[in-house]
């Protein structure tokens, strides 16, 4: 499956077991990334992310990072903004309370990125139209 079929099939909102295909699909795609770059398929694994993040579950935050973190192609398309389907505030709450270190990593990374300003006027609302506007068209 390609990002076009993705988005034929789930849309940019899926919900119910859509999602946990797509987070399979990330798993698989992020692995073999981490395997070599250029073996998974780093738009498929961005759209995916969108998805997960218009979902809002908090718990796919670690998933994400995991993902943008599988290769240097993947860090640079993957938005660190992805993370935050439920929110900064929450998603830093979660992260901190996580005890995967991957966790402390995102979350140190999040925090940096607070300090230099990059999540002022930052909403869900706004990047999840930001996201429908890219993908318009597709």
């Amino acid at each position: 499956m390609d990002d076009e079929e993705s988005l034929r099939r789930y849309g940019l909102r899926p919900i119910g077991v859509d999602l946990d295909e797509i987070r399979s699909l990330l798993r698989e795609h992020a692995e073999r990334e981490r395997r070599a770059q250029g073996e998974g398929d780093t738009e498929l694994m961005k759209l995916c992310c969108v998805q997960l993040f218009n979902s809002g579950d908090i718990d796919d935050a670690l998933l994400v990072w995991s993902a943008k973190e599988a290769s240097f192609d993947t860090g640079c398309s993957i938005d660190i903004e992805l993370l935050l389907g439920h929110g900064l505030d929450a998603t830093k709450a979660h992260l901190s309370a996580h005890p995967e270190p991957s966790a402390a990593a995102a979350l140190d990374r999040l925090r940096e990125l607070e300090v230099d300003g990059e999540f002022e006027g930052f909403s869900v609302e706004k990047r999840s139209a930001f996201y429908d506007r890219y993908y318009d068209g597709y």
